[in-house]
Parts: structure tokens; C-alpha cells; sequence
């Protein structure tokens, strides 16, 4: 029995894929490191409703004072509420780095897992999280789904879907499995530089011949 042959939708997603591939930087979290899993876990819990220029500065005070899981969970919230001062939902954030921090310590000698199942039990952890932590810390296959993946997504009409976890459901349906760890990366960038929220820059966009809701006029309306 042959292969079956991508779908119209799969093609078309791959094509925008290289085309920004050709055009796009690296987010934050692929600037951040393969290699420093404890670091790109601090990061993508505190990066959350933050802009990534807030986070950078935060996030290598935080690795200076605590540089593992063990120094960590023992350090005082109202600590660390101190050095992350400057991050949205702060206290809230810095309870959840002490708490992760002693489940690692506990229950994975330390370490953070590569394992997405493992990761998503961390409290705070969801699928997005878990996601990048696997491809942006291990260079694993996952393909998290942020507000700007499940966003542009949509406006590219690839999925039709309400919410980031039915969007990472769909993707798995129409992108190729070498694309996965990919896509966070790419479409990350694109909305935060091109597709964005308000006022799309439809004019400088390098996948515009791709997208209908430039061509009915609906980028700008969401």
C-alpha cells in the first residue's frame, strides 16, 4: 500500500512554513538555549502574558540566584517575588517556580523531564508550556500552540477552531511531523513582527498570496 499524498491544506501549510522559514528570526525561548532544560522551564512559566523583553532581563537574575531545581525549592516565595517583581502576576508566578522546583527535586532527581506527558502533571504546566519546554530545551518533537499559533492558524485557514487546544489537535491533522517543533517558532515570530493581533501588516507579509483572510479583508476584524 503507497503513501498517501499530503493534502491541499498540508501543502499550502508547508509552503508558508519554508517561506517564513527564509524570513524569520528566533523567539525568545530559542534565543534562551537548547541544552539549559531548568532554564527554559523557568522561562516559559514566567514568560506567560509578559512581553519577551521583560522576561530576558528577569529570567538570568533568576538563573544567578537559583541556578537549578535544588537551590530553588529552597528559596522563599516572597524572595523570589523580589527579583521577578517586574514580571506580570508575579507572587502568583513565584510560588509556582518554588513548587515545580521541589516536584523536581522530589520526583526527578532534580531534572527537568523531556517527557511531555511528565511535564504537563507540574502544576502550571499546560500543553503549550510542556511543548516548548520539549522542543526549545530537548530539540523533541512537540508542536505547542500559543494565542499567536492558534491565531494565525486560523487566519490562514489551515484549522477552523475556538481555542489553542483544539487548534494543536487540528495542526497535528494538516502539518507534517518534520514540521512540528517548528511551528511555534515560526508563527511566534510572524505575529509578533507581521500578523498581529490588531492591525496586521498585510503589506509586508511574505505569505500574504496565502492567506484568505488578507485576500476577504478579515485580517484586521479578529
Amino acid at each position: 500500500m503507497g503513501m498517501m499524498s499530503p493534502s491541499p491544506a498540508s501543502r499550502k501549510a508547508v509552503r508558508v512554513l519554508t517561506q517564513l522559514s527564509e524570513h524569520q528570526g528566533k523567539t525568545m525561548l530559542a534565543r534562551i538555549g537548547r541544552g539549559r532544560p531548568f532554564r527554559t522551564l523557568v522561562a516559559t512559566i514566567l514568560s506567560a502574558r509578559v512581553r519577551d523583553q521583560v522576561t530576558e532581563t528577569v529570567v538570568p537574575e533568576v538563573m544567578r540566584r537559583w541556578p537549578n531545581a535544588k537551590s530553588l525549592a529552597r528559596a522563599r516565595p516572597k524572595t523570589v517575588e523580589k527579583v521577578i517583581r517586574k514580571i506580570g502576576l508575579y507572587r502568583i508566578k513565584s510560588r509556582r517556580l518554588v513548587e515545580v522546583a521541589g516536584i523536581l527535586v522530589r520526583d526527578h532527581q532534580g531534572r527537568v523531564p523531556d517527557d511531555l506527558d511528565e511535564l504537563v502533571k507540574l502544576p502550571g504546566v499546560g500543553r503549550k508550556t510542556a511543548g516548548c519546554v520539549v522542543v526549545y530545551a530537548f530539540g523533541g518533537i512537540a508542536l505547542p500552540v500559543d494565542t499567536h499559533v492558534h491565531r494565525i492558524s486560523n487566519r490562514l485557514g489551515w484549522v477552523k477552531t475556538k481555542n489553542p487546544k483544539a487548534t494543536e489537535t487540528a495542526l497535528y491533522q494538516v502539518i507534517p511531523k518534520k514540521w512540528w517543533s517548528r511551528v511555534n517558532d515560526l508563527l511566534v515570530n510572524h505575529g509578533k513582527t507581521v500578523c498581529k493581533p490588531q492591525n496586521p501588516q498585510c503589506s509586508h507579509c511574505p505569505v500574504a498570496r496565502d492567506c484568505p483572510s488578507r485576500k476577504a479583508g478579515k485580517a484586521g476584524k479578529e
